[in-house]
């Protein structure tokens, strides 16, 4: 260890430690995180918080559908014969038929003839609760149909693909300066680049179990003084200065959080929870919310959407996973009583082209729905469905610039100016009822 009086070059800084002294504070993959927290502390000055203004009470949950969803067979319009000339062995049948084994789809108005898949009835039910919306035809200029580079330009809200992510800019506007150190979550094992901003970094796990100390399971001699330091301790006996400051504060961060979110995810669910990853992660998100955590954001995905072959089936049980679990999420929060302070978010880096391929399946396309969820949307078919006849290169044309969404996100819940996060002003999408 460094001498902490001497040159620049000897102090012992971030970079350093996470060069060296990474086994101390081993923590997985949020190590980095409660890294910055702390030297970026250490260097702020005493009592900087939040902007006033910021509705801390509010919670978005963002919902990443990976692979690209197919919005035609998501939100399907029933009512255009081109949607089944274009799809004679994929389309969904006209709700109340069924075809080889396929049932129709469900309706949702009698005048819009556009309808959801069968295996969204947990979503269907939340529509019919006033409770969720779908926007119609959201993309972007340009489209691009790479998978890499189509998500980048949803997580940076740029479509260059550059620069911090959207939601790191927006704790990096609002946090004066200072990480904040509960500020969002994402469960998987990276962490995403929506979450990432310059000053601010999420805390990411793929398993609240996981999310400790593992020092003591490389040998058992190191539980006790781990222990001893950053159990018995205070915070006020924590150093303010100095490279034993540093480390203690680093891990006493680390311990708390951990401690706390394996308390809280250990308590079992107010309502039953399906199978499957994404019913998982909500109930994990649900279980922090519910232990009133100061977490604005949380961030879970589900794959599996690049159907290029054999569509019918693989996409059906991925929809039915994805309606259940936003149902049992949405029942879990209002049996807490956090029904009207979450608001979820649902999307894919893009859709899927108009006419099936020759393998029954779907290529890479553009424009698509996104979904929300909580008491605070407008409820219902938000826009129109995109045109089948006037497509660009047998795409859809996107209507809504999925920023526009991120605006009205960013201004109506999470209390925000979106220009300076978004890098342009865009017209905030009539989505919210706050």
């Amino acid at each position: 260890m460094h001498d902490t009086t001497g040159s620049p070059d000897q102090t012992f800084t971030r970079r350093v430690f996470l060069q060296q002294g990474l086994t101390f504070a081993s923590l997985a993959a949020t190590a980095p995180y409660f890294l910055e927290r702390s030297a970026h502390a250490m260097l702020a000055p005493a009592g900087v918080s939040s902007q006033a203004g910021v509705p801390e009470d509010r919670v978005l949950v963002v919902v990443q559908l990976g692979g690209g969803n197919d919005g035609l067979n998501t939100v399907i319009p029933f009512g255009d014969d081109r949607y089944y000339t274009a799809r004679p062995a994929l389309a969904i049948p006209e709700p109340g038929q069924s075809r080889n084994g396929v049932a129709g789809a469900l309706q949702l108005d009698d005048r819009s003839g556009v309808g959801l898949h069968p295996n969204l009835t947990g979503f269907k039910e939340l529509m019919d609760e006033g409770a969720a919306s779908i926007v119609q035809g959201v993309g972007y200029p340009n489209p691009n149909r790479s998978h890499f580079t189509s998500m980048d330009i949803w997580h940076t809200a740029d479509t260059d693909a550059k620069g911090n992510g959207w939601i790191g800019r927006y704790f990096d506007h609002t946090c004066g300066g200072t990480p904040i150190p509960e500020g969002e979550i994402s469960i998987g094992n990276e962490a995403p680049l929506a979450m990432i901003g310059e000053v601010q970094k999420p805390v990411t796990f793929e398993s609240a179990e996981l999310f400790r100390w593992l020092g003591k399971d490389l040998h058992e001699a190191l539980a006790e003084p781990y222990d001893r330091i950053n159990r018995s301790g205070t915070l006020k006996e924590v150093p303010e200065e100095g490279q034993l400051g540093f480390l203690m504060r680093t891990a006493l961060d680390a311990q708390v959080s951990s401690d706390r979110i394996r308390r809280a995810v250990a308590k079992p669910p107010l309502v039953p929870y399906p199978g499957g990853s994404l019913a998982a992660q909500l109930q994990v998100v649900a279980a922090m919310i519910r232990d009133d955590m100061k977490t604005r954001v949380y961030y879970v995905s589900l794959g599996g959407f690049d159907t290029h072959a054999n569509q019918l089936g693989a996409h059906a049980n991925l929809l039915r996973q994805l309606g259940d679990a936003l149902n049992a999420f949405h029942k879990d929060l209002k049996a807490q009583g956090n029904e009207k302070r979450v608001l979820t978010m649902v999307f894919s880096e893009f859709g899927r082209r108009v006419a099936q391929n020759a393998s029954g399946g779907t290529d890479h396309g553009t424009a698509a729905p996104m979904y929300l969820v909580g008491e605070m949307v407008r409820p219902g078919l938000l826009g129109d469905h995109p045109s089948l006849t006037n497509l660009d290169q047998g795409d859809l044309v996107f209507d809504v610039d999925f920023r526009s969404v991120y605006a009205a996100i960013l201004e109506d819940w999470m209390g925000a100016a979106s220009a300076p996060i978004l890098g342009a002003k865009y017209r905030k999408a009539q989505i919210l009822r706050v």
